[in-house]
Formats: structure tokens, sequence, C-alpha cells
């Protein structure tokens, strides 16, 4: 056993030293895609409590159900599988996670009394993405009875043409000892599946009952179905509707007054057979422990233990090391009580990717109605809506994307995955730049990416009916230009990574080490990235020449579509006020900003790349934006920015609602450090009675007659997204010598530390982190575990503290 855990951790080592001197090439070329067997595995199911699978379609997959059994009435309602919302969860998450290597996970499950830690690993090795294991404990919670009896239910199950087997010896008693699979597949290779039997430190339920003769809870129960590919996901049904027969056998047998123990009758029946799912159960007493281990058959040696031991070991001390060196906090948040919150809200950013693979509903009618160009135009975009005719089915497609919360939002956003990319990009540049492929690969003929990836059955089982259909006339905020302005800004500053003790650093930082590595990513994405610009451009083009308006450009004015009476859904700020009446001649500032940056980044990629012809017309775009955003768009009367709209006389007159809306020229970094602007703009930031809460930036003003009104989504809440983008913006400020550098460094300070602070507290009361944060209360609300944008915060933490700045002197 000792020279076989000697040859593992060597057999790690100089796999490890192999990719840190940069031999391994197939690792660190930008198509590596599923072959990059440091990315080939991971708890890709994020909407599962635990949930593993490869990044490729129609494979192994797993999970992990589990339920408290010592009642008849709740165990139904007590078995956990998908993450969900109101399932008495004290908290739950990735406590330290990076996807390259593993991590532990903690969930605290309240209603069942116990505490479930997972600790996924990977070990590298061989020709087909190397293996993995995973240590799953339970931990009986302080209020927990003397004998908490936990039902543990792993399922292992093969999509597609790959095969599956339970290899054990059939024993109608159960399995003693490990349980063992074996299967194959193409991409895969051959493999072996293991359920440890677990520490001699278990206990299970002793016999209180004759049927106890027949099955023994101290041994695994299996059972092996043969499902189809479609209903797999169903785990959890197919269990319930398993188990309900065997319990109805069991109460046939012993009638209801003599019915066996809940722990008893709840369990599967001992079946192994030829199959593609196969379900391992076992039933606990107490404190427990048992490993999951996938050894792929090319790899130097089978997993075990004491190979996942070490791997934690050495996966913990790395995360550490890591976060230290990359997103260290700065004052004031580098006191240790930050340092837990400061791990976890990262990891469970990381520990959100997911592989998606399946087909999605698009309407391609391509309805004249869509064209939004009637007065109206709301009420016969809903009529096309309802009509659903062409609504047809598309794909499959893949996508790999971070998402933004597991248990409401488990699938993929455009808009949330540039944010979500901004942390991600500072710990592995190259994982960031996959998941941006992976996107773009979405991207139809015209330069469409659906702004929703609802993805096969399972991601459309979390959408209402009506929000599941895509349209390729709707936009979403193009955030994912801001990877590209981030690895532009990494490649002009890249330091040297000589010194890094990460012997993945050399994958991590490909692309930076080699800027010629970056600069034939851009060059091969650049095609995509010009469609998808002009396509922007011609789908959510503004009126500027039908009402006669006053422009440096008579181009560049911006309109989004999709709107309805009360929502833009398309903008991503939902509910925020808008003109009223909606009208074909609206102009929306915030798009027209997004466009700013959005070309600026095209710019900066074409200089990149050398393409100087498109860089020098960007360059024209980009200056047209800048001046037309001040010509349309700012209001003399209220000093802000303003959306525009034409009034009953056919003439075009500001509509301004102080918000988000009001400072996105700002957002987005189109104003020159001695803008005229920038003053007002501080003020409205910076004011109680506006903007400014204790808690973060309001997404509407207090003054406004529409604060807190309706559905209340963007109309007074704090937003980390918003915000940061605040904060980086007062940075950036406060970096420049002018006139408002000493003020905006001032806010900067403010705002960082309110954020961070209201964060934290929400987050060590409620154990979650949430979808937005109340401007009044700054308690957390609407959706828990919203662990996407939300994590900026850790961005925000290690961001410089100003606070102690001199010597700014104001130039008058």
């Amino acid at each position: 056993m000792i020279q076989h855990w000697r040859f593992q951790a060597l057999a790690v080592f100089l796999f490890w030293l192999q990719l840190a001197h940069g031999q391994d090439q197939a690792v660190l070329s930008e198509d590596t895609g599923r072959s990059n067997e440091t990315l080939l595995w991971g708890p890709y199911r994020p909407n599962l409590y635990f949930g593993v699978r490869p990044r490729i379609p129609k494979s192994l997959t797993t999970g992990l159900l589990w339920a408290k059994v010592d009642s008849f009435q709740d165990v139904q309602s007590n078995f956990r599988h998908t993450c969900e919302q109101n399932e008495g969860m004290a908290g739950y998450g990735w406590d330290e996670y990076d996807v390259r290597t593993g991590g532990r996970q903690t969930i605290h499950d309240a209603g069942n009394m116990i505490d479930i830690t997972t600790e996924f690993v990977k070990i590298p090795g061989g020709q087909h993405g190397g293996s993995w294991g995973v240590r799953i404990r339970g931990t009986p919670r302080d209020n927990a009875p003397e004998h908490l009896v936990t039902s543990m239910i792993f399922y292992a199950a093969m999509e597609g043409f790959g095969n599956l087997q339970v290899s054990n010896e059939e024993d109608e008693l159960g399995i003693e000892g490990t349980v063992k699979m074996e299967g194959s597949s193409n991409e895969l290779g051959g493999f072996t599946l293991e359920v440890t039997e677990g520490p001699e430190s278990n206990v299970h339920p002793p016999p209180r009952h004759k049927s106890y003769d027949s099955k023994p809870l101290d041994r695994s129960i299996v059972s092996s179905l043969q499902v189809e590919d479609a209903n797999i996901w169903q785990a959890k049904a197919l269990l319930f509707q398993h188990m309900k027969t065997e319990i109805d056998e069991m109460i046939s047998l012993y009638g209801q007054e003599n019915a066996p123990p809940p722990w008893q009758i709840f369990t599967i029946a001992n079946n192994i057979r030829e199959g593609n799912m196969h379900f391992v159960q076992k039933v606990f007493d107490g404190a427990f422990e048992f490993d999951v281990m996938f050894s792929s058959g090319s790899a130097p040696e089978p997993m075990d233990s004491n190979s996942i031991s070490k791997a934690i070991k050495t996966a913990t001390k790395a995360f550490s090391e890591r976060f230290s060196k990359v997103l260290a906090p700065k004052a004031p948040f580098n006191k240790s009580k930050y340092q837990v919150f400061a791990h976890s809200m990262f990891s469970n950013l990381m520990g959100g990717i997911g592989y998606f693979y399946g087909d999605a509903l698009v309407d391609r009618s391509y309805a004249p109605e869509y064209e939004e160009e009637n007065e109206g135009f709301w009420e016969e975009t809903a009529e096309a809506r309802q009509r659903q005719g062409a609504v047809k089915l598309e794909g499959p497609a893949e996508l790999y994307t971070s998402i933004p919360s597991r248990p409401f939002f488990p699938r993929g956003f455009l808009w949330d995955e540039g944010f979500h990319l901004v942390p991600i990009a500072d710990w592995d540049m190259d994982l960031t730049l996959d998941i941006v492929k992976s996107w773009f690969s979405l991207m139809d003929e015209d330069g469409w990416i659906g702004r929703e990836q609802i993805l096969g059955h399972e991601a459309r089982s979390k959408v209402p009916q009506e929000f599941q259909v895509q349209y390729p006339h709707y936009a979403n905020p193009p955030t994912l230009f801001l990877i590209f302005e981030a690895l532009i800004d990494k490649l002009g500053n890249a330091g040297s990574f000589e010194d890094s003790a990460d012997p993945l650093e050399s994958v991590r930082s490909a692309h930076l080490q080699n800027p010629e590595n970056a600069r034939k990513y851009l060059r091969d994405l650049y095609p995509l990235l010009k469609r998808h610009y002009f396509w922007f451009r011609k789908t959510q083009w503004g009126d500027i020449k039908s009402y006669d308006r006053e422009a440096f450009s008579t181009r560049e004015a911006y309109r989004w579509r999709g709107r309805s009476m009360t929502h833009v859904l398309t903008s991503g700020l939902d509910d925020y006020p808008r003109p009223q009446p909606p009208h074909p001649g609206e102009l929306h500032t915030d798009l027209i900003s997004w466009m700013g940056m959005m070309t600026r980044s095209m710019r900066r990629i074409a200089d990149t790349i050398g393409e100087m012809d498109d860089a020098k017309e960007f360059q024209g775009y980009e200056t047209a934006i800048i001046r037309n955003i001040d010509d349309l768009h700012w209001s003399k009367k209220e000093q802000t920015y303003c959306d525009a709209t034409i009034d009953d006389y056919e003439e075009s007159v500001h509509v301004c609602h102080k918000g988000y809306v009001s400072i996105f020229p700002f957002l987005t970094g189109l104003l020159r450090s001695d803008s005229p602007r920038l003053g007002a703009i501080l003020d409205l930031i910076s004011d109680p009675e506006e903007l400014w809460s204790p808690y973060g930036i309001r997404s509407l003003s207090k003054s406004s007659p529409n604060y807190q009104t309706g559905e209340d989504y963007w109309r007074s809440p704090v937003w980390m997204n918003i915000n940061y983008l605040a904060v980086k913006a007062l940075f950036d400020l406060s970096q420049s010598s002018g006139s408002h550098q000493k003020r905006a460094t001032k806010i900067y300070t403010s705002l960082r530390t309110n954020l961070v602070e209201n964060v934290f507290k929400e987050w060590e009361r409620t154990k979650f982190a949430w979808e937005q944060y109340n401007a009044e209360t700054g308690e957390g609300q609407r959706t828990q575990h919203f662990t996407g944008w939300t994590s900026l915060v850790v961005k925000i933490m290690a961001m410089p503290d100003l606070s102690n700045v001199k010597n700014i002197k104001e130039e008058l």
C-alpha cells in the first residue's frame, strides 16, 4: 500500500512538472477543448448539489441524493438532489474550489439535520482526461437525534453509445465492500467507477424487523435500470418510481400493522442486471464517510482512497496559495474574518461552471411585427409571439459557462457571463478564454447569440414556458467584450510568471506568457466578433433622421428591441422605467453606451492583431458614438443622461429617470477625465437623496416617483454588477489628475467599503450571497445562492485601498 501511494504521488508530481516546463503542447494549445484534461471533468451539473460529468455530449453522468429516513410522513420531501431555494438549507456551497484541481463543498442541510461534505479532486494521467474522486462525508448537526438515520444514494448513468455495467457478482442480500462498475465509450476509453464501503467507523441501523434478514443495511444496495437518454436527468423521479414498487411489495408482504421501519422500507431493490443507469444506496446511523472513484483505463494507476486523501491536501494548499497571490483582499479587508468569505464567494463562482448540451426553442418566423417600427408595436409583437407557429427546436448545441445561481438560474446568461469572467480572468485567463469561445460558437450565420441558453429538457424544466423561446432579433448587453479588453490590458502589463509556485501556471496563462497565442486566439475569433458587432448595428439601430434630431452623426443611435409596456428584458434592466408609452423613435442611453464600449473593444482587438484598416473604421464609429451620447442623451435641464422618445408633436424629447441608466456613459468608460459632465454624475452618485445608500448605489433615484414601485426589480435595489462598474470607473478617475481626482478617490473608498461590508454582513447572517440588496436595509433579497456577478465583491476586495492616499492636488 505504501509503495502504491508513493507511485501515485510521484506520477502526479511528474505530470504537473511536465506542464510547468511546457512539454505537453496538447494541453497548452488554445484549441484543446475537451482534450485538455485539466478541464475535462468537473461537477459540471451545477443545478445539482453534487453531480459530475465530462465536457462530452451524451457521456457518463453522475449524481447524489440523500434524505433523513426516520419517519414515514416526510421522506419524499426530505430527499435532496437538485439545488432548490426552499429546502431549509442553512447555507451550502464550495468553501474552496479550483475548476482544474477540485475542492471542498459543504451543504448545511438543516431540514435533514446533517452537514454533507463533498471533497472532489482530479488526478491527471493517461490519454482520456485523467481520473477523479470524491469523498462524501455526513456529520449530524447539533440538533440531530442520537441515532440519525440517513439514506445516501449515488447514481451513474451512461448516455449515448457507451456502456456501463456493475461488475460485482449479484448477491440477493446486497454488496459487501466496494461496489464496482466498468464502462467504456469512444471518448473516455475504458474506465472503472467504484463506491467504497468507507471506514470502520461507519455505523448502520441494526436489525429491528424481519425484513432486515433479506435486506441487511450494513451492505450496499444496487439497482440497475435501462433508461432513455432523454429521461436520465429525472433521476429523483425514477428513484421514487422504482422505490414505490419496492415499498408496495414490502407492505403487501408484512402488512400495515407490521410494516418495516422507514429506513428499511424506503430502499431500492437488490437488482444488478444489464442497464445504463445504476443506483447505489447506503443507509447510515450517525456520521459516515465513503469515496467514489473514477479511474481512467489509460491512467498509470487506478484511484484509491489514499490518492484521494493526498489530492485533497494538495488542492487545499494550492488554492490558498494561489488566492493569496492573485485575489488577496486589500485593506481594510485583509483581516482573517474576510478570508473564509472571500474564498467561499470566489469558489462558488467557479463551482457554478457547468457543461450543457441540448436543443433550444427559437422563433425564426422573422415576422414583420418584430421590426417594431409602428406605434403600438409592443402589442403587435405580443400577438406575434402568441402565434408560436415558427417556434422550432434547434441544435443540439453545447455550452461551457458559469451560471448565475445554482437553484434558480442554472443555465447560461449572455450578459451575466461577462461579469462572471472578470474575477475568473485574474485567476485563470485560459479557462476564461475557453468559456468565451464556447459562447461565440453558439452564434448563427447572422451574428446573433441567444441571450439565455436553455439547452435541453433538464434546462427547460427550470424555466416558465413563456420565457423558453429565444428570438434572433433580441440582443443583450455585450459584456463579453469586457473580457477582450481585460486580455489586451494584461498583455500590455504582463509580468514574469517564472516566480509562480503554481505548477499549472503555464496552462492558466499560456496566452499571456506567449502573446502570439493570444493574437492567434483573437485572430481566429475575429470574423465572429465582427459578425456579432455588425449584427448589433443592424438590428438595434435607433432612428435619428426621421425625427430631425441634431447630432454629430446621423447613424450612431440605438434602441433595444423587445420592449413591452413595462419591461425591456433584453436590456438586462427589466423593469427600469423607460419612456411611456413605448415608441419606435425611442433611443436608449444604456445601449449606446454598451455600443461605445463594444466599439472601443473592437478597435483595440483590430489594432492588436494588425487589422489597421478595421481599427481606423472602428475609431470613427467610436468617436461618433461618444459625440452622439452627448448630443442625443444629455439633458441640460436635468443635468444627466436620459433616454429619448418622440412626443405628441413629433419632437424628440428627453425622458429622465435618474438611476443606473443615467450614469452608463461613465460606467462604460466613455467619459474623459476632463468631461464637463463628470461633476453632475458624481453629484448624482454621491447624493443620499438620489443614488447613494449605505449599502451601494441604488438602481433608481430615491427622489423618483417610480422608486420602489411595481415589481421593484431594478427600481431601487443595489446590484453588484453595476456597482462594480461604478467602483472601477471611480478608481480609474482617481488615477487621473484633474479637478475630480480627489472627489473620485473619496467616493471610491466609501463605495468599496459599503459594498463589501454589506455583502459580508448578509453572508454571515444568512449564509448566502443574494441577487440584489435592499437599498433601505441592506438585506439580501430575491434569489439566494446568487454566486454569479455578486461574486464581483471578491474583485472589489482585491482592488487598491486608497483611504490613506494623500497629496492629490485638485486642479481648479
